[in-house]
C-alpha cells in the first residue's frame, strides 16, 4: 500500500514538474511514452521514446519535445496526427507540419528533438489539416486542441521498415498545477489512513 501510495506521489510531482512549462492561460502540456505495441497495427518494435507536447492557444504556439532510443530502422517523419473516432485507439491524417517537423532528425534510431513552432504560420500545419477545419490557421488551433484534450492526438514516429509508424503514442494533458498541488498536499493524511486502516486490518 505505501508503496503504491509513493508512486502515486512521485507521477503527481512529475506533472507538477511537466507543468510548469504552461506559464500563460492558453497553455497546455501534454505528454506520452511511445511503442510499438500503441501502433495501427501494433508491431514489435523494441523503440521506445517519450514526447511532450507544450500548446499555446493564446501566444499560439506549439512546443515539442522528443526523445527516442531503439528503433530497427532510420527515422523518415514525424507528426502529430489528429483525429480518430475513439479516443486512444485508431488512425488519423497528420495534423502538423509535412513532409516532417524541421530539423527532426532522419536517418537515425535514436535521438532527440526540440522545436517552437508559430501556430499562425500555415506551414506549422498540414495544409489538408487546414483545410479541413475551416480553411484557417484558427480552425486548425482549436481542432488540434480539442483532439488533444479529447485523446483523439497521437504523436507517429516513422521509418524506413514501419512506413505508417514504427512507436507512436496517445497525448494525454498533465494535470493542471493548482491540482497537482491540492494533491500533493493530501497524499500525507492519505498515508496516515493507509496507516490506521493497516492497524485495524
Amino acid at each position: 500500500m505505501k508503496y503504491s501510495l509513493l508512486r502515486g506521489i512521485g507521477a503527481f510531482a512529475l506533472g507538477l514538474g511537466l507543468s510548469v512549462f504552461s506559464l500563460t492561460a492558453g497553455a497546455t502540456v501534454y505528454t506520452s511514452g511511445l511503442s510499438g505495441a500503441i501502433e495501427a497495427p501494433p508491431n514489435a518494435s523494441p523503440g521506445t521514446g517519450t514526447v511532450l507536447v507544450d500548446f499555446d492557444i493564446d501566444q499560439h504556439t506549439l512546443f515539442i519535445d522528443v526523445t527516442f532510443s531503439g528503433l530497427l530502422a532510420g527515422t523518415t517523419a514525424a507528426h502529430i496526427h489528429c483525429c480518430t473516432a475513439v479516443p486512444e485507439t485508431g488512425t488519423a491524417g497528420v495534423a502538423t507540419q509535412t513532409p516532417v517537423f524541421v530539423d527532426f532528425p532522419l536517418g537515425v534510431t535514436a535521438g532527440t528533438y526540440q522545436h517552437l513552432f508559430d501556430t499562425t504560420d500555415p506551414a506549422s500545419w498540414n495544409a489538408s489539416f487546414i483545410t479541413a477545419n475551416g480553411g484557417t490557421t484558427a480552425g486548425a488551433e482549436a481542432a488540434l486542441l480539442a483532439g488533444l484534450d479529447a485523446g483523439t492526438a497521437y504523436f507517429n514516429l516513422h521509418t524506413q521498415l514501419f512506413p505508417s509508424g514504427e512507436i507512436r503514442g496517445f497525448l494525454q494533458p498533465v494535470p493542471e498545477p493548482a491540482t497537482v498541488v491540492m494533491l500533493l498536499a493530501g497524499a500525507p493524511l492519505m498515508l496516515v489512513l493507509a496507516r490506521r486502516r493497516k492497524g485495524l486490518a
